[in-house]
C-alpha cells in the first residue's frame, strides 16, 4: 500500500510538466518511452518532436498537446518518476537532511541521475529548458517547504537550490575532486546542516543577505 508521501510524489510527478487525465496514460507513457530513447542517443537539441511522435505512434500536434514543448517534454522525461518528499510527516529539525539525501540518492542512481544531469547541463544553454528546470525544482523542494507552512518557502527554496545545483555541478557535471569521489553519506552529512538553516532562519531575507555579504 502507498503511504501517502508516496502518493503525493506520483501525483505530482504525473502531473506536471505535461497535460491528460487518466485515460490518455497509456499514450503519455509512449512518447515519453519514445522521447526517453531519442534524447539519451541524440541529445536534447537534435532530437524532433516529429521523430519522437512516429516513435511512439502518434501525431506531433498530440506530443505539443500533452508536453506544449519539447522542452516540456524534455523536463518530464527527465523527471517522470521524480517522488516528492513529504517534510511535513518529520520532526522540523530533521527536514533539511531529508530533503538534501532525497535530491542525492535520485542524482546517484544511474538512469534518473543521467536524465536530471542532461536537464541541467542543456539548461544553462536553453531558455526554454532552464524555464522548465526552475518549474521542476519548484516542484521538488520550493512546494515541500511551503507544505511546511513556512514563511518565505520560494526565498529558502532559492537558497537551497543554489546549495544542491552547485553540488550536482561540481560532483557530476565538472566531476570536481575531492568533491567527486566522497562518500555519498559524507556528501548529505556536509549539506544539510545549511539546507537546514535555511528552513530553520526566522529572517531567511536577512540571512540571505548576510550569506551574500561574508
Amino acid at each position: 500500500m502507498e503511504t501517502t508521501a508516496q502518493t503525493k510524489g506520483s501525483e505530482a510527478a504525473q502531473s506536471v510538466p505535461g497535460h491528460g487525465g487518466p485515460r490518455s496514460a497509456a499514450t503519455r507513457q509512449a512518447i515519453l518511452d519514445a522521447a526517453r530513447s531519442a534524447f539519451a542517443a541524440q541529445g536534447y537539441d537534435r532530437a524532433t518532436i516529429r521523430a519522437i511522435a512516429a516513435a511512439a505512434g502518434v501525431d506531433a500536434s498530440m506530443v505539443m498537446r500533452y508536453f506544449e514543448s519539447k522542452a516540456g517534454l524534455f523536463a518530464a522525461v527527465a523527471t517522470a518518476d521524480a517522488p516528492v518528499v513529504d517534510l511535513t510527516a518529520l520532526p522540523a529539525d530533521r527536514r533539511g537532511e531529508a530533503l538534501v539525501r532525497h535530491l542525492v540518492q535520485r542524482w546517484e542512481a544511474p538512469a534518473t541521475g543521467d536524465e536530471l544531469m542532461l536537464l541541467l547541463r542543456t539548461a544553462v544553454t536553453s531558455e526554454d529548458v532552464a524555464a522548465q528546470l526552475q518549474s521542476v525544482l519548484a516542484q521538488l523542494i520550493v512546494g515541500p517547504i511551503a507544505a511546511t507552512g513556512a514563511e518565505d518557502a520560494e526565498v529558502r527554496g532559492a537558497l537551497i537550490q543554489s546549495q544542491l545545483l552547485g553540488t550536482a555541478l561540481c560532483r557530476y557535471v565538472l566531476r570536481q575532486e575531492p568533491l567527486a569521489s566522497l562518500p555519498v553519506e559524507d556528501v548529505i552529512a556536509s549539506i544539510a546542516p545549511s539546507v537546514q538553516r535555511y528552513l530553520d532562519a526566522p529572517d531567511v531575507k536577512g540571512s540571505a543577505a548576510y550569506s551574500a555579504a561574508s
